[in-house]
């Protein structure tokens, strides 16, 4: 991890999902922690996430009217942050995604394991460490009936022209 961190700390592009987002705030690369679900069981199912803001290297090529069907499958998915970290997340436009309905309004119905504010994926300061709970590779291909985290690829390899 010393390597990770120092390569993040250079600038170096880094994107955990699921699990991966857990490391990177374990490693204190992305504030906050995950906790175990609400319901204290494993949620393995689609649901819906709304970009935020398209300030990021993920977000960039995202409408952030529309709600994107992306799987979860989790256990420890709840997002959790102080009132300080969030009101910082809040202001520096950190939080990428939250968990929204298929209309794209973001509720307390919609939020499927606890997240605090409905928050699925958020990034460092720097714009360069990101992280997120749903899935978005399990909805980037035909073969898999749903291509709505593609765009979430695209727009990575977007950033990385520049």
């Amino acid at each position: 991890m010393e390597k990770v961190i120092a390569f993040a700390n250079n600038g170096g592009f880094l994107f955990g999902v699921c699990n991966g987002f857990q490391i990177l705030c374990e490693a204190g690369l992305l504030p906050g922690a995950l906790l175990h679900n609400s319901n204290q069981k494993f949620i393995c199912k689609n649901t819906y996430i709304k970009a935020e803001n398209n300030n990021s290297s993920v977000t960039q090529l995202i409408d952030t009217t529309q709600a994107l069907k992306i799987p979860i499958a989790h256990g420890e998915g709840k997002y959790y942050a102080d009132d300080e970290t969030l009101a910082k997340l809040n202001l520096n436009g950190q939080i990428l995604f939250r968990y929204c309905n298929e209309n794209g309004i973001v509720n307390e119905a919609s939020n499927p394991n606890g997240s605090i504010a409905n928050i699925a994926g958020i990034c460092n300061e720097k714009r360069n460490v990101f992280g997120m709970m749903p899935h978005p590779e399990r909805a980037s291909d035909d073969e898999l009936g749903n291509t709505d985290g593609r765009i979430i690829f695209e727009s990575i390899l977007e950033s990385l022209k520049k």
